[in-house]
């Protein structure tokens, strides 16, 4: 480990003075870095490097089709200017805000968007949701409503694209 060196010899002396002696030591470092680099290779066999977080959603098949009835189809379009369009079937749309006006975080959805929901899906235990937003919705406003039908426990939604046929019917909206 460590070796203490003592000098032999008196060496050279200045007259009326006593020198003190001077004791050399040499610290053996091969332990240490062998200690070091076990440790290194211990943790890096042991530890995992860190996972993706990442949502896995399932998505059908292409060519899949299912058959459903239209009064069992309730579309709802996001245009992005903080409204929801929601309509059953062929009617003509309902303007619904997406959140509370005084809610300024926007942290929850709107009571009256949560009331109709509540309202379609009690009333018609097939019902479909076919959500769609345009281009200038905001990827926040989908996972709100996501996260909203998750909640009310309702897992038959859809995504869909937004067409220009859904650009009328939102001007429809009343």
């Amino acid at each position: 480990m460590g070796i203490v060196d003592s000098p032999n010899g008196n060496g050279h002396k200045k007259k009326g003075r006593k020198g003190s002696k001077r004791i050399g030591f040499r610290l053996d470092m091969t332990p240490m870095v062998d200690v070091a680099f076990l440790l290194l290779t211990f943790f890096m066999l042991t530890t995992t490097f860190s996972k993706s977080n990442t949502m896995e959603i399932n998505t059908p098949p292409e060519k899949l089709e299912v058959k459903v009835a239209e009064n069992n189809v309730m579309t709802m379009r996001i245009a992005g200017d903080g409204m929801a369009y929601c309509s059953l079937g062929n009617e003509v749309p309902k303007r619904i805000p997406l959140y509370d006006a005084n809610d300024t975080r926007q942290l929850s959805m709107s009571a009256q968007l949560r009331s109709l929901l509540k309202q379609q899906t009690s009333n018609n235990q097939k019902l479909v949701i076919v959500v769609k937003l345009s281009d200038k919705a905001k990827y926040k406003q989908l996972v709100d409503i996501i996260d909203e039908l998750n909640l009310m426990k309702i897992d038959r939604f859809s995504l869909d694209d937004y067409t220009e046929q859904d650009a009328v019917e939102v001007k429809r909206a009343v």
